[in-house]
């Protein structure tokens, strides 16, 4: 495999130091034994400089090793894995300016402290190994951390979206139709639109879309909800609007070739949800709603079926929204997957834009039951089982936490999930509550939480069963084993503090 010359200083910087080291000889003892100055092994080392054949026959001569032995790009074990992250397409695929980051200096890094990196390689490589994770997955938990980064707002983005709408839909309050993308996509972009059948093809029922650019054909599974397929219309016309080639070509199940088919599958998402729900006229609802003495479930589900949206689609464009329009940034998006009559609960998605501790992708161990995304799930099973409900829930609910006492207000959507058949899904939103907040929605000032009108409810939760001090739990599903061993540990610490 070829590799950038850039990486093959630094595999040959990095043999020598190593070599240099086994050898017990310093810098200045290597330079004076091969006749070359201090400087200069030190700008090889770092992977700044190459030597000419010449001068590595005088530093292979001075450690008393074969020319091929210090040329050769094997590295020694220890350093394997550090071989292994440069030949793989870590470095040339992901663009790591994205997250400030120099190409060069994270050279510089590997070549400064080549053992401890390379230790934390091999950590990261075995954890990846042990949890099953996949490429796309690990695409996925980078760009979860791009957005997070930016508060999921993009500017540029935005300038595109708003550029569209000025083209194609001036009025301000002007509908993004289904009839408008498809003319685009078939006259402007050649795009060729056509169904498949889930139901004879079910192969394909998770995906919502397939497109094949040798034949410039998006098919669309066609048993979407009209809400589904207006998005992957905008989406498409999103890659098309923005000339994002290097894109994956199934939505939602996403296999990615490289981070750029990522990034570029989420700027087209972006751009969909911006067209369809004007930054605008969002910005204006959802200050009246805010302004509001007392909290209404329906009124909110009213509201996204005004913007003609899944509950998905207007929560994450909410999340865009809300840090750029009102300030709002100490926030956090998680989306439950359930199978009614299970007693599992998936967590499917999550993003943090809060710099605070809310609830995270947990490894075995238990959820909290008490959370509002769990119960709303079974609110709705007991619905659809007992009452023939299929319609959506939303529900509200401050969340306090047992052991930092930090409160979040969480509202929460539950609906049929009808790309996997015979799932629930719940979709939550939770705000940081702090002043900020409170000034912003006036319906969490303590006389309207009071209000007899208000559909906010209010229990105290925790992270999970084995890290939770609340014992008489009747929700608890898990011995708090990580709470007892913490405290065994600490009060071994103290014990040995009284042998002095």
């Amino acid at each position: 495999m070829n590799l950038p010359a850039d990486h093959i200083r630094l595999l040959f910087g990095l043999k020598l130091r190593q070599l240099r080291l086994d050898k017990g000889l310093s810098v200045s003892e290597l330079a004076q034994k091969a006749s070359l100055s201090v400087s200069y092994v030190t700008e090889i080392e770092k992977g700044r400089k190459y030597p000419k054949a010449d001068k590595i026959s005088a530093l292979a001569n001075a450690m008393q090793v074969d020319y091929d032995t210090l040329v050769s790009l094997k590295l020694s074990k220890k350093l394997e894995p550090i071989s292994d992250l440069l030949r793989s397409k870590f470095l040339t695929e992901i663009p790591l300016e994205l997250f400030g980051i120099d190409p060069s200096d994270l050279l510089e890094l590997l070549a400064e402290a080549p053992a401890k990196v390379s230790a934390m390689i091999r950590t990261f490589m075995d954890i990846a190994l042990s949890y099953n994770m996949s490429v796309e997955r690990l695409y996925l938990t980078m760009l979860r951390s791009y957005q997070e980064m930016h508060d999921n707002y993009f500017p540029d983005i935005e300038a595109d979206a708003d550029r569209f709408l000025a083209e194609f839909a001036p009025a301000p309050n002007q509908p993004v139709t289904e009839l408008l993308l498809k003319n685009l996509l078939k006259t402007r972009y050649n795009v060729r639109l056509e169904q498949f059948d889930p139901l004879t093809q079910p192969e394909l029922t998770a995906l919502r879309s397939v497109y094949r650019p040798e034949q410039q054909t998006l098919h669309l599974n066609a048993g979407l909800t009209p809400e589904q397929r207006l998005f992957i219309l905008a989406r498409e016309v999103g890659f098309q609007f923005m000339s994002l080639k290097n894109r994956p070509y199934s939505y939602s199940w996403v296999e990615a070739e490289s981070f750029e088919q990522i990034l570029n599958n989420y700027k087209a998402s972006y751009f969909a949800g911006a067209i369809l729900i004007r930054r605008a006229v969002l910005a204006e609802k959802l200050s009246a709603l805010f302004a509001r003495d007392t909290w209404n479930n329906d009124d909110f589900l009213q509201l996204i079926n005004e913007f003609g949206a899944t509950p998905e689609q207007f929560f994450y464009r909410l999340s865009t929204i809300l840090p750029s329009q009102f300030g709002i940034d100490q926030l956090f998006f998680y989306r439950f997957n359930h199978t009614p009559g299970q007693t599992t609960f998936q967590l499917t998605k999550e993003m943090h834009l809060s710099r605070q501790q809310g609830p995270r992708g947990i490894v075995d161990e238990h959820f909290c039951r008490r959370w509002i995304a769990w119960t709303i799930l079974q609110e709705l099973q007991f619905l659809q089982q007992n009452k023939g409900f299929d319609g959506t829930l939303c529900r509200a609910q401050i969340s306090e936490y047992f052991d930092s006492k930090q409160q979040y207000l969480i509202i929460s959507v539950a609906h049929p999930f009808q790309a996997i058949g015979h799932q629930n899904i719940s979709l939550s939103m939770c705000f940081a509550i702090n002043d900020a907040l409170r000034s912003k929605m006036k319906f969490l000032s303590g006389s309207s939480l009071t209000n007899p009108a208000s559909e906010v409810s209010t229990r105290v939760v925790n992270e999970a069963c084995e890290r939770c001090g609340i014992f008489d739990c009747r929700e608890r599903v898990a011995a708090p084993a990580v709470l007892q061993k913490k405290r065994q540990f600490a009060a071994m610490k103290k014990a040995m503090e009284a042998l002095r």
